[in-house]
């Protein structure tokens, strides 16, 4: 697989060090639509897990919106070329976004996650009844926080970005715990 699009700049020096590449999951479960109206979808641990999160929170008095899930590896491209269509620097744009193929969210296992009256993939997720929710709870679901201030992967804080730790058939080699289960 090339490392990098010859229609793209290079890559800095270090980002596959620092930045993991992440396969395609052979099998996707919808999950339902996002705040943007598009039918989601998760590889299948982490849409049973979702589900389960989303569920309790809002039991909990925090409805959790699903902003963005699966994205495969030609619609970050999609994503990417635009903003280079747009002029935003190279630097400012991997800092926002990864490199197609080095995407959470190619994996299935990643959400960005919102809260009714909040701006979408905004800072001010932090402020949010829900986001203090994900902080308490999101590990019992098997959820982390992946890109907090100053985290290792260069990215900026991403309160809203968080990924299933599963591991249910995103990378190859990994085991999937929906093995002979019906698809929703």
């Amino acid at each position: 697989m090339e490392t990098t699009d010859p229609e793209f700049p290079p890559l800095p020096p270090g980002y596959e060090g620092r930045m993991p590449r992440h396969g395609e999951p052979p099998v996707l479960w919808p999950v339902g639509r996002d705040t943007s109206g598009r039918e989601a979808s998760l590889a299948p641990g982490a849409a049973l897990a979702w589900e389960a999160m989303r569920e309790r929170a809002a039991g909990d008095g925090a409805e959790l919106l699903l902003v963005s899930a699966f994205r495969s590896v030609a619609r970050q491209r999609t994503i990417v070329a635009g903003k280079l269509a747009r002029g935003i620097a190279w630097a400012d744009i991997l800092a926002v976004s990864a490199y197609p193929g080095f995407s959470e969210h190619h994996s299935g296992r990643a959400v960005d996650l919102g809260a009714p009256g909040c701006e979408d993939l905004a800072e001010g997720f932090e402020r949010t009844a829900q986001f203090a929710w994900l902080l308490s709870h999101a590990g019992r679901f098997g959820f982390a926080l992946t890109y907090p201030g100053g985290n290792r992967f260069g990215i900026a804080y991403e309160p809203w970005h968080w990924c299933h730790a599963g591991g249910d058939g995103a990378s190859p080699g990994a085991r999937n715990p929906a093995d002979g289960q019906q698809s929703l």
